[in-house]
C-alpha cells in the first residue's frame, strides 16, 4: 500500500458551460496538510478562480488525496458521493440548516429557544485502506472540531490575526429569576466592563499581532454565552437604540473600546462628561460616503506626491518624513475643517518632527 507524503485535498467545483450544461471539476490543494488556515482559504480561492476562469492545469488535478463535494450550496440536505479512483476518502457537506420542525418558526423564536443550525457531513470510504471505525471516529473528530475543541478556532483566528477570543461553545444558561440575575442586568454588566477595561483590548502595539483578551470582558464570566448573540436585550439607549442583539452590543463596544485607540474615563467623576463621551463614542461604525472617501484620498495623495518630489530633488539631505504617519493628513484635515465650521479663530500646532514639512 502507498502512502502519500502530503494530504492534496480534493474540492468539487461546479462549473455551468456556455451552452448551459454543467461541469463538475475536482482540483486538489496541494500540501494542505502543511497549511494555517489562513494559507488553506488563499489556496482554495486561488483554486475556485482558477477553476471559474478555466485556467485548471494537468497538474492541478493530480495526487489527490481526499476530497470533499459541497451539495449543500445548493440546498442538499444529504448526499453521500462515490469515490473516484485512486482516492481513500470524499467528503459530502449537506446544508447548513435549522432543523425541519423548526424551518416556520420566527428568528426571535429560534433565537429564543437556543435553535442552531445542523449540517449533515458523510464520508465515502475505499474499505480496502480505511476501515468503518476509523471513518466514524474522523466524523466525530470533525464534530469536535467544530465546537471548537483543542483550540480549533484560536488558531484559526491567530492565522487570519482575529484580534478577540472565539465565543466558546459552551451549554445555554438557563436563568432562575427567583433566585438570579437577569440577563438583561449581565448585558449591563459587560457594557460596563468595557467602558472601565476595554482599553487594556485596544490595539496599540503597531509592532507585533496579538490576541488581545481580558477576562472581565468575556461574556462567559458575565454568565452569557453565544446562544445569547442573537437574543435582543434592553440597553438603556446604548448605541442610541433601545433595545438590541447581544452580537451587535459586542460589535458597538469593541469597535469602541478595542480598536486602535484605548479609550479610559470612568474615572471621571461627572457623570455628564462621562455621558458626552460615551454619546460620542459609542456608536454603530459609519462608513463615510463616496466623496469624503475621496476628499481624503486626494489629501494622502497630495501628501504623497510632495513625499516623492522631496526625496527626488532633495537627494541626501536629512528631513523628517512622513512615512509611517500618513493617518496624521487625513486626521488634521478633518479636525481643521471642522474647527473652521465652528468658526473658530485659530488653531495651534504642536508639530512632531515627522512629516512637519508636509503638514506645512
Amino acid at each position: 500500500v502507498a502512502k502519500p507524503e502530503h494530504v492534496n485535498f480534493g474540492l468539487a467545483i461546479d462549473l455551468q458551460k456556455p451552452d448551459g450544461s454543467r461541469q463538475l471539476v475536482v482540483p486538489s490543494i496541494k500540501k494542505s496538510d502543511e497549511m494555517d488556515f489562513n494559507e488553506f482559504w488563499s489556496g482554495y480561492e486561488d483554486l475556485v478562480r482558477k477553476a471559474r476562469n478555466n485556467k485548471l492545469g494537468v497538474p492541478d488535478f493530480q495526487g489527490t488525496t481526499i476530497s470533499l463535494t459541497n451539495p449543500g450550496g445548493i440546498g442538499t440536505v444529504h448526499s453521500v458521493p462515490r469515490l473516484m479512483p485512486g482516492q481513500g476518502t470524499i467528503l459530502g457537506v449537506g446544508a447548513m440548516e435549522y432543523p425541519a420542525e423548526f424551518q416556520g418558526a420566527s428568528q426571535d423564536t429560534l433565537s429564543e429557544l437556543g435553535i442552531s443550525k445542523v449540517m449533515t457531513l458523510t464520508s465515502t470510504y475505499d474499505h480496502r485502506i480505511i476501515q468503518g471505525a476509523q471513518s466514524g471516529e474522523f466524523l466525530r473528530r470533525i464534530h469536535q472540531l467544530l465546537l471548537g475543541e483543542d483550540g480549533f478556532y484560536d488558531e484559526i483566528f491567530n492565522s487570519l490575526r482575529i484580534p478577540y477570543e472565539p465565543v466558546r461553545w459552551v451549554q445555554d444558561i438557563h436563568v432562575n429569576k427567583a433566585t438570579q440575575l437577569d440577563k438583561t442586568t449581565r448585558v449591563q454588566e459587560l457594557i460596563h466592563a468595557y467602558r472601565v477595561r476595554g482599553h487594556l483590548m485596544a490595539d496599540t502595539n503597531p509592532l507585533d499581532h496579538e490576541q488581545r483578551k481580558h477576562p472581565d470582558l468575556d461574556v462567559l464570566e458575565h454568565g452569557l454565552t453565544l446562544w445569547d448573540l442573537d437574543r435582543e436585550f434592553p440597553t438603556g439607549g446604548f448605541g442610541g437604540k433601545q433595545v438590541m442583539k447581544l452580537r451587535d452590543v459586542l460589535g458597538v463596544l469593541r469597535d469602541t473600546y478595542c480598536r486602535t485607540v484605548g479609550i479610559e474615563y470612568m474615572h471621571i467623576q461627572s457623570p455628564e462628561e462621562r455621558e458626552w463621551i460615551q454619546s460620542h463614542v459609542e456608536r454603530e461604525h459609519e462608513k463615510l460616503d463616496r466623496d469624503e472617501q475621496l476628499h481624503i484620498l486626494h489629501r494622502l495623495n497630495s501628501a504623497e506626491a510632495f513625499e516623492t518630489f522631496l526625496q527626488t530633488k532633495y537627494v541626501g539631505q536629512k528631513r523628517f518624513s512622513l512615512e509611517g504617519g500618513e493617518s496624521l493628513i487625513p486626521l488634521l484635515d478633518g479636525v481643521i475643517s471642522k474647527a473652521a465650521k465652528a468658526e473658530l479663530d485659530e488653531a495651534v500646532i504642536g508639530m512632531a518632527h515627522r512629516g512637519r514639512l508636509n503638514v506645512l
